[in-house]
C-alpha cells in the first residue's frame, strides 16, 4: 500500500486531512480514490492503516485504523556525516542512505566541496533534502525520519563532539571495517565531496579520534562510497543477514 508521512498526531479512528506534499502525491501522482487504503505514519514509531475518505483537487481526508507497532530500523546507530556534493550527487547519497538504515546526517562543508551555501541557500537546501529523506523513508518502509542537519564546516562539527565509533573513508587508510569489532553505540562515518579531503582535513578529523578505513583498492565517486561503507556495516554487524 502507498505510504505517507504526515506530521501531525495520529491514533485510531482519527481523520486526517493529508498535508499538501502528500494530498498531492496520493491524488494527482498515484492517482488514489476514495475507498483506496494507504498507510500513514508520523515518525513517532509504528503505522496506521487508513482509508481515504475524501480525495479532490482541494484536498484529501484519511480516516486511520488501528496502529500497528511495526519497526524496520537497523540494529546499528549508523550516522553519516557527508562533504556536500552538488545537486544530484548528494540527493542520491541521501535517498540511499535512508534506505540502508542510516539514522542521521550531517553535511559537511568542505574545501573541495563544489556547492557552496550561504546561511539563506542552507537553509532551504536543508529543507530539499529533508524532504529527500522524506521521500526514501516512504518508500523503504522506514516509521522513524532521519533527521538533516543544518550544514557546518569540519571544525565546527568536531567542536560538538561526536562519540562512538568515529571513522572516516580514506583510501590510504591501513584499516579496513574487518578489523574493527562490531561497535555497541553509535557510529559516526564521514565521507568526503567530490574531491576528497584535503590534507588539513584528514589529519584534524584524526585528531580527534577519527579511525581511516578504506574500501579496497578502487577509488569510488562520492556518491558511491559512504553508501558501499553502510552496507558493508550492514552485512558485517547489521541486520542484512537476518
Amino acid at each position: 500500500m502507498p505510504r505517507f508521512f504526515v506530521d501531525l498526531p495520529l491514533s485510531p479512528g482519527a481523520k486526517i486531512d493529508l498535508p499538501p506534499v502528500p494530498a498531492h502525491h496520493a491524488a494527482r501522482v498515484l492517482r488514489l480514490v476514495k475507498g483506496a487504503e494507504v498507510v500513514l505514519f508520523n515518525g513517532q514509531g509504528g503505522e496506521y492503516p487508513a482509508v481515504l475518505e475524501w480525495v479532490d483537487k482541494d484536498g484529501v481526508t484519511a480516516r486511520c485504523r488501528e496502529w500497528h507497532d511495526i519497526e524496520r530500523e537497523s540494529p546499528l546507530d549508523i550516522r553519516l556525516a557527508q562533504g556536500i556534493s552538488s545537486g544530484e550527487r548528494m540527493d542520491y547519497t541521501l535517498q540511499k542512505a535512508v534506505e540502508l538504515g542510516v539514522t542521521a546526517i550531517q553535511p559537511l562543508a568542505m574545501r573541495r566541496s563544489v556547492v557552496k551555501l550561504t546561511s539563506e541557500r542552507a537553509t532551504r537546501r536543508v529543507e530539499h533534502w529533508q524532504g529527500i529523506v522524506m521521500s526514501a523513508s516512504e518508500q523503504c518502509g522506514r516509521n522513524h525520519l532521519p533527521q538533516v542537519a543544518m550544514p557546518m564546516d569540519i571544525p565546527q562539527w568536531l567542536a560538538t563532539a561526536p562519540s562512538g565509533l568515529k571513522l572516516f573513508l580514506s583510501p590510504e587508510a591501513d584499516s579496513t571495517l574487518r578489523d574493527l569489532d562490531r561497535p555497541q553505540g553509535p557510529v559516526w562515518l564521514v565521507a568526503g565531496p567530490e574531491g576528497g579531503f584535503e590534507p588539513e582535513e584528514s589529519t584534524l578529523i584524526q585528531d580527534f579520534g577519527f579511525i581511516p578505513v578504506r574500501l579496497g583498492p578502487r577509488i569510488l565517486r562520492t556518491e558511491t562510497a559512504a553508501l558501499a561503507t553502510v552496507a558493508a556495516m550492514q552485512a558485517l554487524w547489521g541486520d542484512y543477514g537476518k
